[in-house]
């Protein structure tokens, strides 16, 4: 693994650059990630040199530098704010004298958090991460059984909702937790029609649009012109 520093011209940010050799891989894989602490992670096969993928980091300037600019300022989560999960508008509560984290209410719209003050954030983040993880799941099961996956992950990514590898597993961006439900679920559709088709051919999108049903174009559009404002927590 080395390390690099991306200057970006529009706002003069040094953005780090992580470049790792990645066993198997056939091309350079760009990925830039947004928040708090902005990082470039270039995955590279061994005989690709520093200074190629660094060329061609310079060549997807333009891109790059729109994902930054376009990036939401983070916001800090607080008691008695209000959070869009998995698609309810919920209210976050913070009780010290509580041991754990849940729900207070059937509609799951007033969320308690326990412990210290010092970790509100942390926990409240773990709680949506673990709810995702759980209606992912869920919709899954609702697919015919060749469409389970061996393994499911959640990730942190910026420019990748889900990706599928060819041995079965999938993973997920844990802020599409912050989507409407229907979009979230395009995504899991998404990345289970790759079971299938690995590549994005008329037969993939076909199958997408059998496993979601009616709506699957406006999901996908409202992630293609909103996605970056999923970035604007934690």
């Amino acid at each position: 693994m080395s390390s690099e520093i991306f200057f970006t011209l529009s706002s003069g940010n040094q953005i780090p650059v992580i470049i790792n050799n990645r066993r198997g891989a056939r091309n350079v894989t760009l990925r830039p990630k947004v928040g708090k602490n902005p990082e470039i992670h270039i995955s590279k096969p061994w005989t690709t040199s520093t200074s190629f993928v660094l060329k061609f980091l310079e060549s997807k300037r333009k891109w790059v530098e729109k994902i930054f600019n376009a990036a939401p300022t983070t916001a800090k989560i607080m008691p008695d704010m209000y959070l869009e999960i998995l698609g309810r508008n919920v209210h976050l509560v913070h009780d010290s004298n509580v041991r754990g984290n849940r729900y207070i209410n059937e509609e799951k719209t007033i969320l308690c958090i326990g412990g210290g003050a010092e970790m509100f954030e942390r926990r409240v983040r773990d709680f949506i991460k673990d709810e995702l993880l759980k209606e992912i799941k869920e919709i899954i099961k609702t697919t015919p059984p060749e469409y389970r996956p061996k393994h499911i992950t959640l990730r942190d990514t910026t420019s990748r909702w889900g990706s599928c590898s060819t041995t079965g597993n999938i993973s997920f961006s844990w802020r599409l937790a912050f989507a409407p439900y229907e979009v979230m679920r395009y995504v899991v559709m998404h990345e289970l029609s790759h079971m299938k088709h690995m590549d994005h051919s008329k037969e993939f999108w076909a199958n997408v649009s059998m496993l979601y049903g009616f709506g699957v174009e406006r999901s996908k559009r409202w992630l293609s012109q909103h996605g970056q404002s999923l970035h604007r927590y934690f």
